[in-house]
């Protein structure tokens, strides 16, 4: 944890504090900003106050007095619910705005983690409650020059890895034959000599599967891959080192001479849309302005309906990427969300805009790393139909 970091980012969005909770490890991100072990034994409530300003405070049940140890601050201990409570005016006093876990309405489901309760207990308590999103952001999904270094690794790998399966399609099919869940399978493989790990296995879909977003094979459930089929291919992965940082890509391809001519035209329109947001992401920041990630899902989506296939549109554009591959930063997101979380330098994202039918579908996921004054595709583009 970098406290002194925190403590300036309190102070620059005008914050009193920053109040971790939790019990049953119900607040991941807790542990991961605080840096504390995610697999402590947690039975009872913590509490954990960084103000902006000042020593932090820390409130532990007596039981479990010495989980909070590891970082600094003034202890306090309850065991009775009253001297819970007491703790709790004790721990906030002089304190009015406090940030935590938690996105008015739901909004960024991902960050509203404290229960309702705890809001409850605090605010009654006078305290005004805001979201701690963009701090989320800034703690959890900027990256250091190490993990930008791995993210690029892996992408060495991962676009090796994925013209090769792409190759080891047609060899199969004109060798006997082959399914979904073998061309899996195989990726996993690569993924071993590679030492890279995945948080999930890769998409490998055919025909009507490449049509639903989150298909995945199974070895009960794979579908043939023949002549004339369309694949899509979706790959994620990082190296098998602390801190590393995922690269997340998705390709399209058609087994023979060439795609139909619909097949074409929507690869068209969301190859389109994907450069789209592209071209807006690297001329925003190079022009030193400041984005948010439903700005990048508007040109994305408005680029598709222009298609005439914004209905068959039904996700957001993008995601954060970090050592999760769903990470907490920005998402690019005006569908889902209306996700004004900025885009911050050092951050990663993806741009897989996806078109949808019963038979087939497209989707083309790029990934994006912002600095301060600029912005960078950071691996392959594809731009045709891969032609198996």
């Amino acid at each position: 944890m970098n406290l002194a970091a925190i403590q300036s980012a309190l102070r620059e969005r005008n914050l009193d504090a920053w109040l971790f909770c939790d019990h049953h490890h119900r607040d991941p991100i807790a542990y991961r900003v605080l840096g504390l072990p995610e697999k402590l034994m947690v039975t009872r409530r913590w509490f954990y106050l960084l103000p902006a300003e000042g020593e932090p405070q820390k409130l532990v049940h007596k039981i479990e007095a010495g989980h909070l140890d590891a970082l600094p601050g003034a202890k306090r201990s309850y065991a009775a619910w009253q001297e819970l409570f007491d703790g709790l005016k004790h721990l906030l006093a002089g304190h009015r705005d406090i940030a935590m876990q938690y996105s008015p309405n739901n909004s960024i489901f991902t960050i509203s983690l404290v229960d309702g309760g705890t809001l409850e207990l605090i605010r009654g308590l006078g305290k005004n409650i805001v979201s701690s999103g963009d701090l989320v952001a800034l703690f959890e999904a900027t990256l250091t020059e190490e993990q930008i270094k791995t993210h690029f690794a892996a992408r060495e790998a991962l676009d090796k890895i994925t013209a090769a399966a792409f190759q080891e399609i047609g060899r199969r099919v004109r060798n006997g034959g082959t399914n979904e869940f073998e061309i899996q399978q195989w990726i996993l493989e690569a993924f071993g000599r590679e030492k890279l790990v995945s948080s999930d296995t890769p998409v490998v879909a055919v025909n009507k599967n490449s049509g639903d977003p989150h298909y995945g094979p199974s070895s009960t459930n794979s579908a043939p891959i023949r002549e004339g089929d369309f694949v899509l291919l979706d790959i994620w992965a990082k190296q098998d080192v602390p801190g590393a940082v995922y690269y997340d890509i998705t390709w399209t391809g058609f087994v023979g001479k060439a795609a139909s001519d619909r097949q074409q035209e929507v690869f068209n329109a969301v190859r389109d849309a994907r450069d789209a947001g592209a071209k807006f992401v690297e001329e925003s920041i190079g022009a030193g302005k400041t984005i948010a990630g439903y700005q990048v899902d508007q040109i994305v989506r408005s680029s598709i309906k222009k298609s005439g296939l914004g209905s068959y549109f039904v996700h957001r554009t993008g995601h954060s990427i970090g050592t999760e591959v769903h990470a907490n930063g920005a998402n690019m997101d005006d569908l889902e969300i209306h996700d004004e979380r900025r885009v911050l330098p050092n951050s990663l994202f993806s741009i897989e805009p996806g078109v949808y039918f019963p038979e087939f579908g497209v989707r083309s996921e790029i990934n994006m790393l912002v600095r301060s004054k600029s912005a960078e595709v950071t691996g392959r583009i594809q731009n045709e139909v891969v032609l198996i």
